[in-house]
């Protein structure tokens, strides 16, 4: 009897989770674990990264200019006026449950904001700030 209320609980757990950015938090960590063994994501590294000027462009020097410095709030992006849904997935669920549209945004973003494109650490780093935010 016990077994099964552990499957049935791990499998209630698992959809759940499906729509926060635990699993892509879990695959970003991994890629930098291939890359710099022991890494685990940061959630106080990631709350810097997303405040960070980079400077690239002076139009978008930051994430949190059309971001805003509070996640849990709609931005709007700096060049085009476009309206921009929260990122924090505590105010935007469906932010972070398809991995092909996350990973358009971060080569997107990551090449105009920060000049390159991200690494899987800064995209865990992310991933765990943004998944703490209320």
């Amino acid at each position: 009897m016990r077994p099964t209320l552990l499957m049935i609980l791990s499998c209630i757990s698992f959809g759940a989770g499906a729509a926060t950015p635990n699993p892509l938090l879990a695959r970003y960590q991994q890629e930098a674990q291939a890359v710099q063994p022991g890494f685990t994501a940061s959630a106080r590294r990631g709350e810097r990264w997303f405040n960070q000027d980079f400077a690239n462009t002076p139009q978008l020097p930051s994430c949190t200019t059309c971001h805003t410095q509070q996640p849990t709030q709609p931005g709007r992006h700096a060049i085009t006026g476009k309206a921009i849904k929260p990122l924090a997935p505590a105010a935007n669920p469906e932010r972070f449950g398809d991995p092909a549209k996350v990973e358009k945004w971060f080569g997107r973003n990551c090449r105009e904001v920060v000049g390159r494109d991200c690494s899987a650490a800064e995209k865990a780093d992310l991933l765990a700030y943004l998944g703490e935010v209320r």
